[in-house]
């Protein structure tokens, strides 16, 4: 059975666990305070750890309930469908020309990456501006699309953790992707 090192958590797996906060809940001291939470309370949960999964696996799972728990205590979320019919107009507006058959707006159309580009995509300085551009997302965006994408989280239990159907679902992904793309390209990438 895996053993845990509670003594190598700060050096193996802080940055990463606090990446991971940051990009769900978007502000730096919030994000300490929940991977302090999770880290102690790991530290506390220790003597029940099985072995059925990897000790980053186990601390990621904790500090994805610590994430949760921050939302519902302190912003109460409200279900994410009235959030895209509140939000339909605005967003259609931002990215779709009406007087053009409802295309997007030519500042907005997708724009392909040269070959040469990939070495760029590779480095740090797009993983900085992607992270910056993620989050600048909308609050309730940008959680489904971080345990979409950084998670990996399954669709489904996405929709049952944010009590959402599967078309709400799929219309945040597209709606975070699409604004993602035009960060994206007002940072001159793409």
């Amino acid at each position: 059975m895996p053993q845990l090192h509670p003594e190598k958590w700060v050096d193996n797996y802080l940055d990463y666990l606090y990446s991971l906060a940051l990009l769900r809940v978007g502000n730096p001291a919030d994000a300490e305070d929940i991977v302090q939470e999770a880290m102690l309370s790991a530290y506390k949960a220790k003597d029940g750890f099985k072995g059925e999964s990897s000790e980053k696996t186990w601390l990621v799972a904790i500090l994805n309930n610590k994430i949760k728990d921050f939302f519902r205590t302190k912003y109460k979320l409200q279900p994410l469908s009235g959030y895209l019919e509140e939000t339909e107009a605005a967003f259609h507006d931002s990215f779709f020309d009406e007087k053009n058959d409802g295309r997007f707006k030519a500042l907005i159309r997708p724009c392909y990456f040269s070959k040469s580009g990939e070495d760029y995509l590779l480095g740090e300085e797009f993983a900085r501006i992607l992270e910056a551009c993620i989050l600048k997302l909308p609050t309730k965006l940008r959680q489904v699309f971080v345990a979409k994408y950084m998670s990996d989280t399954a669709s489904d239990a996405i929709c049952k953790e944010y009590e959402i159907t599967a078309s709400n679902f799929w219309v945040i992904v597209h709606r975070s992707k699409l604004l993602l793309r035009a960060c994206l390209e007002k940072q001159g990438v793409g």
